[in-house]
């Protein structure tokens, strides 16, 4: 039988636990919120090197090319210079069926008669988290038998994004260096970068897969393409100045890892079925403009640096004149 001496001693244990997780969380929301403070400089704003991720149905003949000059002419305003078109996605072992894309060659076309100078990148992925299985080699020997296919419709390039992938994943490595001859432009979005030491195991533990990429992973990954894209929305944070301060902090850090040859967006959410309480209210485009602007200003000029807005079906007015009034100018 267990002697209340023991019981004591343990419930004083849990205790003492549950006050030092609440005084770390309290240690970063406060160091989350000191980020997003200040004023940015005045030339910190959008230098003509943005992005947006586009739907399926640019490829599937849902949208002709009077869609494609409309859309030119919201976009010769804007600084997006990097279509990514969701031409996907995989299947399960790792084959692309052209007849995902039936389309993407008119595409192409469309987009270099009214946005000549904006490249059009395929956005290819899927589940890593039972669907596909990048370990597998024959897997990804298929993947890259669909890219050299899906290359042959004109498309500038390959932007690739597989999810849930655990830092420090070689396959994905490897994945990288084999199809980096296969394509002229080659991108990819990762995870979120571990803002401070032991956030990455902690956010493991509850959600069985890593939320968070370290940062030696994140910069072994930049290095082998042309574009890295940090997802920086879906944060969990409940409060814009959270989630402000999460943003500054991504950016920061990813300017420091990326190489300065490389082109470095952080991505925008321009939509609305966050799932998450308060997703809504706390994270938008306007307050990821401004926490870009605030990391901007804190490591210095850089030109091939930029936002990505997703996604273009889910986007409001609202959403772009966030990306116009915050960002552009």
């Amino acid at each position: 039988m267990i002697s209340r001496t023991v019981v004591r001693r343990g419930l004083r244990l849990v205790a003492l636990a549950l006050v030092v997780v609440v005084a770390l969380v309290g240690l970063v929301a406060g160091a989350f919120r000191v980020q997003f403070t200040g004023a940015p400089a005045g030339w910190a704003k959008s230098t003509g090197h943005d992005a947006l991720w586009m739907g399926h149905m640019w490829v599937d003949g849902r949208r002709a090319e009077a869609d494609v000059a409309a859309l030119a002419v919201r976009l010769r305003t804007t600084g997006i210079r990097d279509l990514y078109v969701h031409a996907g996605p995989f299947e399960a072992d790792g084959r692309l069926d052209p007849a995902k894309y039936p389309h993407a060659r008119d595409l192409v076309a469309w987009v270099r008669r009214h946005l000549p100078g904006v490249r059009v990148s395929a956005w290819l992925g899927q589940k890593v988290d039972g669907t596909l299985d990048l370990d597998d080699a024959r897997s990804r020997a298929n993947v890259l038998d669909g890219v050299r296919e899906i290359m042959k419709t004109g498309f500038d390039g390959v932007h690739y994004n597989f999810e849930p992938l655990g830092s420090g994943d070689e396959d994905f490595l490897d994945l990288l260096d084999r199809t980096r001859p296969l394509t002229r432009l080659l991108s990819t979005s990762t995870p979120q970068i571990e803002p401070y030491p032991l956030m990455r195991p902690a956010t493991r533990a509850v959600l069985d897969h890593d939320k968070y990429w370290s940062r030696a992973y994140f910069r072994s990954v930049a290095e082998r393409v042309d574009q890295v894209a940090v997802m920086a929305y879906d944060s969990g944070m409940p409060l814009e100045s959270l989630y402000g301060g999460h943003v500054v902090r991504q950016a920061v850090l990813a300017l420091d890892l990326v190489p300065r040859d490389r082109q470095l967006f952080v991505g925008a959410p321009a939509y609305h079925d966050h799932g998450l309480p308060r997703g809504d209210q706390a994270e938008s485009v306007a307050i990821t403009a401004r926490a870009v602007k605030l990391a901007l200003s804190e490591h210095g000029r850089r030109e091939r640096f930029g936002l990505a807005m997703y996604v273009d079906f889910a986007a409001t007015e609202e959403d772009w004149r966030e990306y116009a009034t915050h960002w552009l100018i």
